[in-house]
């Protein structure tokens, strides 16, 4: 490894936060047949350390002592639960440099940008803290003088969380908060390409006091371990963010035994700019949710969709802008933006960008790969994109913006919702009687107005259409984790 990453490694490794084992029922483990994989720096190709490759013998283990742990910890009051995860909360926040430098060695994105992902996926273990406290049922007036009916609310169960590389800590306390507080037990199966942060994250829920058994952590051959947790009746949900494609597989698996499922899968963001928008707001607003985390979130806006009257105006100052983004390490200072995950990712980003091009698309700026090598990719601008092109039917998951034209608002809502996807989307423009009439028109789960930068824990997160089920965060992310129990009480004379 270079000094700069052995360095790093060394400090993390002191803590006591860079883990190597994975967690089942309060202890460390290897896989049982010691076969392990490689975790890479995308920013060098470096070797980090190895990890467990796990299946489905060590993932039943993780199930069954899951199931062992619920029956004391759903037995814990609201409070008593409340006050492990505001000392999880505690200490996270109390080693976000650490963590943060964690997921920029193992993800890649900008160490200042990671940090403050700490601090958002913290939020989640705060706001489950507190919200677990506020889990009410309900009395339901009778139709007969001598009966009283009640509603309960009550955990799940054993919760199933599988999660991915783009947000190592966020993914999973958005999760494993609200499950943990509500009187479930989880097993996380982390990315395989980020499970560092997860390991980190679990050894600060053991620190906590989190009981034993109560967190899990297994990682490895991804459709092993998710064929075991779809199996398994213990498992009494399952939840996902990632591909439309693995969350399909996922819905039908789980149908076998029945589980609750939630799932938070991929988008095709539109970002419609129209004429009367406030330049620098939308200027501001597209960089942001276009370029965070190099393109590589699920509420990236894949589509820039510019009303005719701004369109150049508005593509020669946001290429302007995009062209003066520091690329590079995300432990380099005034870097904003760093590596794609791996090679597979550039070059789904290349062959969007080429088939574009071959069908009349123009390069504004970048449009290949950056001379820093690896996995490095230039902060893209290109013009002149159709509905028809790859660009504006599929996620790129880079950092690649396509502008595309559109005259009228009826044209531009059309196209906006031309897509399977359901997930963000965004609108800029300085008329609120416009801004309502095309926020209810757009069939997606989020809508940011002026805004480019939506996600937070106080809010509901998740789509319509393809893009998913259920929501995260918020108190309505609550109730993903509970059931209803309806209470008939007759007469006790």
């Amino acid at each position: 490894m270079t000094t700069d990453t052995q360095s790093v490694a060394a400090k993390l490794s002191s803590s006591g936060l860079l883990r190597s084992q994975a967690l089942i029922g309060g202890k460390w483990v290897d896989a049982y047949d010691g076969k392990t994989i490689k975790v890479h720096n995308p920013a060098t190709g470096e070797v980090i350390t190895d990890v467990p490759c796990m299946g489905g013998r060590e993932t039943n283990d993780a199930i069954s002592s899951a199931y062992d742990a619920f029956s004391s910890w759903s037995k814990l009051t609201a409070a008593e639960r409340s006050k492990y995860l505001r000392k999880w909360y505690d200490l996270i926040m109390a080693h976000k440099e650490e963590l943060g430098q964690l997921m920029t060695l193992e993800q890649g994105k900008p160490l200042k940008e990671a940090i403050g992902e700490v601090s958002y996926g913290a939020g989640f273990i705060e706001f489950s803290a507190e919200e677990g406290k506020r889990i009410y049922g309900d009395i339901i007036p009778s139709p007969l003088a001598d009966r009283r009916l009640f509603v309960l609310k009550q955990p799940v169960g054993v919760v199933g969380a599988i999660t991915p590389w783009n947000f190592p800590l966020a993914m999973i306390t958005r999760k494993v908060g609200p499950a943990l507080a509500c009187g479930c037990t989880v097993v996380i199966k982390p990315s395989e390409l980020t499970p560092l942060t997860a390991l980190a994250a679990a050894e600060l829920s053991i620190q906590a006091g989190i009981p034993p058994g109560v967190v899990n952590v297994v990682m490895g051959n991804a459709p092993d371990i998710g064929d075991a947790l779809l199996a398994s009746p213990q498992v009494r949900k399952i939840t996902f963010t990632g591909s439309t494609k693995v969350g399909k597989k996922l819905m039908e698996g789980a149908a076998t035994t029945v589980k609750k499922v939630s799932l938070e899968l991929g988008g095709n963001a539109p970002c419609i700019i129209f004429d009367d928008a406030d330049l620098e707001v939308a200027l501001k607003g597209a960089l942001a949710t276009k370029f965070r985390n190099t393109g590589q979130t699920c509420v990236c806006a894949n589509r820039i969709l510019v009303q005719e009257g701004i369109y150049d105006k508005f593509a020669n100052a946001f290429a302007k802008a995009v062209q003066n983004m520091k690329v590079g390490d995300g432990f380099t200072e005034g870097v904003e933006q760093g590596p794609l995950i791996n090679e597979a990712a550039v070059q789904k980003v290349e062959s969007f960008v080429e088939e574009a091009t071959s069908k009349g698309a123009k390069v504004l700026i970048g449009g290949k790969r950056h001379s820093l090598g690896m996995t490095f990719y230039e902060p893209t601008v290109v013009t002149g994109v159709n509905s028809e092109m790859l660009l504006a039917k599929e996620e790129v998951f880079g950092p690649v913006a396509p502008l595309l034209k559109f005259k009228t608002d009826e044209e531009a809502i059309q196209m906006a919702n031309d897509t399977n996807a359901g997930l963000a989307a965004y609108i800029f423009s300085t008329n609120i009687k416009r801004a309502w009439r095309v926020t209810e028109a757009l069939e997606y789960g989020i809508v940011g107005v002026n805004e480019g930068l939506v996600s937070t824990e106080v809010a509901p997160f998740g789509g319509v259409k393809q893009s998913g089920l259920g929501r995260e965060g918020s108190k309505y992310g609550m109730d993903e984790y509970l059931e209803m129990k309806y209470v008939c009480l007759g007469s006790m004379s």
